[in-house]
């Protein structure tokens, strides 16, 4: 680029957008747009050019300062100045720079499909030198991409008296239930038609309150159901012997990776009969057949099938966990 020559940058007009500052010359500064390059004699100076670049979403505003200090005479023996400034991110909006046709320098912006939280802008000179510099966006990344289909799964869970659970911790070292004392316990965990063995619960309850007039206790209760080769899910939040409750499910593996949502506990026979409802989300495809049969409606009288009690061939899951 030559002294004089012009270069005019066309932003669009969208409630995300990058806004250029033109630098203050020592002459009267040119339309806010328009960079002109001065013509100059040998020796010639150094000039210091100052973009203040403002990221503006919504409300949230990022001011990003980056200083280039060039030697415009080296810059117009290569014939560039500033190559190219990349911007990468869903949250950033695509302008395009528009040049006379002849000119080899050019101002570009591109876009990335990803979501990323972080985004990179960098700035190259033709002599080969690059500077960059990375910001953090204020503003989380979409979430849409997550599978947002709920998919619900009945299961029990059933302690037989076979496990030795659950066992009481009294580490609040008072003769009635008191806060801090700690419940581990593992269940059995059998199909909505209590036809078929799935695997087991695992997990630990935390005393928060008891509660002597409704005579129960709230816990914290942090657990997983391993339900053998299908996978595991993990929950998490209060559950109270005296009534139903929903829980948070905070994540799972094999078929439930990237499982969230919620599970709605239903007290049957305290601490030995419960039923769940699941309402899962993020899963990356549907559950399988055999896992969403029609319940047996749920009472304190229910009992999981001889077969499934003895985990019979075709009345236990794959690889089930015991």
């Amino acid at each position: 680029m030559s002294g004089g020559d012009q270069l005019k940058v066309d932003f669009p007009t969208t409630k995300n957008f990058l806004t250029f500052r033109p630098p203050f010359f020592q002459r009267p500064p040119p339309p806010p747009t328009l960079f002109r390059l001065p013509t100059h004699s040998s020796p010639p100076p150094i000039y210091t050019y100052t973009f203040h670049i403002s990221i503006t979403h919504h409300h949230t505003h990022l001011p990003i300062y980056h200083y280039l200090n060039k030697n415009l005479s080296q810059m117009a023996a290569t014939s560039a100045t500033l190559k190219s400034i990349t911007s990468v991110g869903k949250a950033f909006p695509t302008a395009a720079a528009t040049v006379p046709a002849t000119a080899r320098d050019r101002v570009s912006f591109k876009n990335s499909a990803a979501p990323l939280l972080f985004r990179k802008l960098s700035t190259a000179a033709a002599f080969g030198r690059c500077e960059s510099f990375t910001v953090k966006n204020q503003i989380n990344p979409s979430e849409s991409s997550r599978p947002a289909k709920v998919h619900e799964l009945c299961v029990y869970e059933i302690n037989e008296r076979d496990r030795g659970s659950p066992a009481y911790l009294r580490l609040g070292q008072k003769p009635v239930n008191s806060l801090g004392d700690l419940v581990p316990f593992t269940n059995k965990v059998y199909s909505a038609d209590l036809q078929t063995r799935l695997g087991i619960t695992a997990g630990i309850c935390i005393l928060i309150k008891n509660m002597p007039e409704k005579k129960g206790d709230r816990y914290e209760a942090i657990y997983s159901f391993h339900l053998g080769d299908y996978g595991q899910i993990s929950v998490q939040g209060a559950y109270l012997t005296t009534e139903d409750t929903y829980l948070s499910v905070t994540g799972g593996t094999g078929i439930f990776a990237g499982a969230y949502g919620q599970v709605k506990l239903q007290q049957l026979v305290f601490p030995f009969k419960l039923f769940y409802t699941f309402y899962l989300q993020g899963l990356a495809a549907d559950l399988p057949t055999e896992l969403l049969v029609t319940p047996v409606p749920p009472s304190p009288a229910v009992e999981a099938s001889p077969a499934a009690k003895a985990c019979e061939d075709g009345a236990a899951g794959p690889n089930f966990t015991d």
